[in-house]
Order: C-alpha cells, then sequence, then structure tokens
C-alpha cells in the first residue's frame, strides 16, 4: 500500500513519464505518432506474405485477422519488456539528483505501453469490419485482458530492471528470450497444428501465459466467445504473484542503484 500511497502523491510525475514515454518512442521522426498504427501494419504486411509459405498459415480462416490479433497484443509485451528492463539505467541521470519512487519509471512504460496498445486495437477494429469478421459485445472484456497483460509485464520488468542495473548483460537476454518466445507463442501459426507433436512441446506453448492471453483476445475479437474465465483468473493470479516476487527483488536492489549506476 506504501507504494500506491507514494505514486499517488508523486502522479503528477507518472503522468509527465508516460507523456515523454509516448512522445519520446517516435520523436525526431516526420510521421510521428503515425508510427504507432503504420509499425503493426507493416509487420503484418510482411508476415502475411511470408508465413503462409512457410508454414501453411493461409490454412487458417481469416489468417489477415488472426495474425494481426496476435500480433499487436505480442508487439504490446516485447516493446514494454525491453523499454522497461532498461528503465531504470536509462535514467541514471535523474536517479542520481531527485528523490521520487523508483516504481515511477516502471509504471509509467507499463502505461506508455497499454495506451499505445490501445490506440493500435483501432487498427483490429477496423481489420474486423473491412473483412467481415465483425464486432461483438466481448470486445468489452478486451480492456480487462490488457490490464492483465500490463500487469504481467509490470512485475516481469520489476526483476529485470532491477538486475539489470548489476548485470547489464541481461537486457541482451532479454532480447534473446524476447525473440525465443516469439515463436513459442502462437502469434503466427495455430496451436493445433502442434496438435501431434511432442507432448512437452504442445504443453509448453499452450500453457504458455502470453498463449492463454492472446486466445483470450483472439475470442472476443475474431470467434465472438467468451474468453476461458479460468485460464485468464490463473494468469491474473500469476501476475499478482511475479508483482509481489518482482517488488520485494525490486526493493532489495534498489538500495545499490545510486552507487551502481
Amino acid at each position: 500500500m506504501k507504494t500506491f500511497r507514494e505514486i499517488y502523491q508523486y502522479r503528477e510525475l507518472l503522468k509527465t513519464n508516460i507523456k515523454k514515454d509516448i512522445r519520446g518512442r517516435y520523436k525526431g521522426s516526420v510521421l510521428g505518432v503515425l508510427w504507432t498504427f503504420l509499425n503493426p501494419l507493416l509487420q503484418v504486411f510482411v508476415y502475411y506474405i511470408v508465413f503462409p509459405y512457410l508454414m501453411r498459415g493461409a490454412a487458417i480462416p481469416n489468417y489477415l485477422v488472426y495474425l494481426i490479433t496476435g500480433l499487436i497484443p505480442w508487439t504490446f509485451f516485447l516493446t514494454t519488456v525491453s523499454q522497461g528492463t532498461t528503465a531504470i539505467k536509462a535514467n541514471a541521470g535523474i536517479l542520481k539528483k531527485v528523490y521520487f519512487p523508483r516504481e515511477i519509471l516502471l509504471f509509467s512504460q507499463v502505461c506508455s505501453g497499454w495506451v499505445n496498445f490501445m490506440i493500435s486495437c483501432i487498427i483490429i477494429l477496423i481489420f474486423c469490419l473491412i473483412f467481415g469478421v465483425g464486432i461483438s459485445v466481448q470486445l468489452i472484456v478486451v480492456p480487462l485482458i490488457s490490464l492483465i497483460e500490463g500487469m504481467l509485464i509490470l512485475g516481469i520488468i520489476y526483476i529485470l530492471s532491477a538486475i539489470n542495473v548489476y548485470v547489464q548483460d541481461i537486457e541482451y537476454i532479454v532480447q534473446f528470450i524476447l525473440n525465443m518466445l516469439f515463436y513459442g507463442t502462437p502469434v503466427l501459426y495455430s496451436l493445433s497444428q502442434f496438435s501431434g507433436a511432442n507432448r512437452i512441446l504442445y504443453s509448453l506453448i499452450a500453457y504458455n501465459p502470453i498463449t492463454i492471453l492472446i486466445d483470450a483476445y483472439r475470442d472476443c475479437l475474431l470467434y465472438h466467445v467468451w474468453p476461458n474465465w479460468l485460464a485468464l483468473a490463473t494468469v491474473a493470479c500469476l501476475s499478482v504473484v511475479v508483482i509481489l516476487v518482482g517488488r520485494v527483488i525490486f526493493h532489495k536492489l534498489e538500495r545499490g542503484f545510486a552507487e551502481e549506476l
């Protein structure tokens, strides 16, 4: 509770950091915030052209919408974890000069990533309408799913950002793991394609928390059914546990930030 009280007291700083993160993401570019739309569109275009020839992705009904409903949530996770891992080290200068709750740097990363994700969801809705998928009442669950995803990300970057201050190789290891995780999550392919594969491999993909979240997004946006509430609640509970563990690690390592940065 102390953390939330402090963050509330420094809420103006949090708002400023969120705005800075959103504006700074494409600072100096000609198109600016339009890249929030263009980046996922360009990625979808590349994967839509190439991937069906590699793993028969074209056999998936409404593959283009299937692709974008997986890729945009994945981009939210990838971008926020990557930037959150380096958030403390990237702000070393201000950390040495001014006191404020260090968690604000992590909360601002998650919040700015969430804002970008919600803006990008406009692209998903446009694709759903253009390609005849339509929209349904299940759309109201999308903010809840994104909240759970944001909680999971927050817990992860609590741990990674603190360790990265002491072990700077972490950010490179994280990039490698994220690349591996991308192919271990059914963003481009369907999990059913692995139903006859090694049971361990199938289970690793099926019980991957990001797989559960992306399936939930697709249930609401593509298939117009309610998500698997039990699986979603499990990920929510896991996210809370990761946050609690992450806070303990963060606060223990926080004491040495000034000396290490």
